[in-house]
């Protein structure tokens, strides 16, 4: 029997968004499989899964076996079916005898279409109405009963978790593909701070120590002086940055150990650079390194410059910063300790995180991420970096194995 003309738009036109839901459930492999068994479970000879919104009914998959002449892609005007009322309802639809049910005997869309038995069952992905696993046919049939209502619950189920197993892979890629971009613009962003920052930021250090060196009176050394110490944090700065963006892109700090015999040099070239950008700051030092350390030496440096650079931020100006470092009991241990106000305790679980420097108060200064490579860089050597504080004095405490 052929179903009479309903108004219905055969073919694959679908053009909007639909036609990817459309596009995702013909990628579902079962597919045809579920239409042929609601076919032959049921005796009907049509069976559909259908995209159903407010004003479109859209037919994904189709198995037709009564000249019904829907094919995928296919419309039906949606207020001329049942599923537009499922789609309100999200409660199935289970008719085995139009002229005899008491509900549908008289209802506009069995007449229509010239049906007699009818089953949709709504598929709900994401906790959404998407549509409908559907059959019909022009006689009736029994298909009101346990087992067959069953089936198409777990058919549409099913038909639902691969539609949501594609969309996650879909949004998978897509989030690779943005990661790949994000890649591409910090691999841009770490070129322009390690050439177009570092370059004429050396030029300007370079031309501070040539003048230094020249006969100037007080004023125009104290400007000196405030330049050497500008370019002393930005450096830091940048290093940091740089540090932080390829320590998130690697995975971690890579380190280069070996054994240092001259430690206290080490430390001593860093408080050197310390005391000349900042001359008016009083570092106190106290070395007692008796056996050397294995280290990669330039990141102990730049964990040590950091902690410099923090007590010089947060320290009182009239008190000294005191540093000491020994080795003893097979640890290298290195401490720097300022006076002034302490560390809020709520903050002291912040302060190794990276951007934590609002954490320090109004007073802080840079990015909030020196403390987080000095961290780093511990842990990298096998140790770690603790801080002790109170009212009178905050210590920062660095300490690794003597064999690295």
């Amino acid at each position: 029997m052929v179903i009479g003309d309903s108004g219905r738009r055969t073919g694959v036109g679908v053009t909007d968004s639909i036609s990817s839901d459309v596009a995702a459930v013909g990628r579902i492999g079962v597919v045809d499989k579920i239409l042929e068994v609601v076919c032959r479970t049921t005796g009907m000879g049509f069976a559909a899964i259908a995209r159903v919104t407010e004003e479109r009914w859209v037919a994904c998959a189709v198995r037709d076996e009564i000249a019904f002449g829907l094919g995928v892609g296919g419309e039906l005007p949606v207020k001329s079916t049942i599923c537009d009322e499922i789609r309100d309802s999200r409660r199935a639809v289970v008719i085995d005898h139009v002229a005899q049910d008491p509900g549908f005997h008289d209802h506009a869309t069995p007449a229509l279409y010239g049906l007699q038995s009818y089953i949709s069952m709504p598929i709900i992905r994401r906790g959404e109405f998407f549509g409908t696993l559907c059959a019909i046919d022009p006689a009736p049939h029994t298909v009101n009963t346990p087992e067959i209502v069953g089936m198409f619950e777990l058919f549409a189920d099913l038909i639902a978790q691969h539609l949501d197993a594609e969309a996650r892979v879909a949004e998978t890629e897509a989030a690779l593909l943005d990661e790949r971009h994000v890649g591409e613009l910090r691999d841009q962003f770490i070129a322009v701070l390690g050439h177009d920052l570092r370059n004429p930021l050396a030029s300007i250090g370079g031309g501070a120590r040539i003048l230094a060196r020249m006969d100037l009176d007080e004023k125009a050394r104290t400007m000196i002086g405030l330049m050497q110490g500008s370019v002393h944090r930005m450096t830091g700065l940048i290093d940091n940055v740089l540090d932080f963006a390829r320590g998130r892109m690697g995975g971690g700090f890579d380190i280069e150990p070996a054994v240092e015999a001259d430690m206290a040099g080490v430390l001593n070239q860093v408080v050197a650079e310390m005391r000349t950008a900042f001359p008016h700051r009083t570092i106190e030092t106290d070395f007692a390194l008796t056996t050397p350390v294995r280290c990669d030496s330039r990141r102990v440096a730049q964990l040590f410059s950091n902690l410099l650079a923090n007590a010089n931020s947060h320290g009182a100006e009239d008190a000294p910063i005191r540093v000491s470092a020994v080795t003893e009991a097979a640890e290298f241990v290195l401490a720097v300790a300022n006076t002034g106000e302490g560390i809020p305790p709520a903050a002291v679980g912040q302060l190794f995180r990276p951007f934590s420097r609002a954490a320090m108060g109004p007073h802080a200064q840079g990015l909030g991420l020196g403390l987080y490579i000095a961290s780093e860089i511990a842990k990298a050597h096998g140790g770690a970096l603790s801080v002790a504080s109170d009212e009178t004095q905050t210590e920062f405490t660095f300490r690794m194995p003597l064999g690295g």
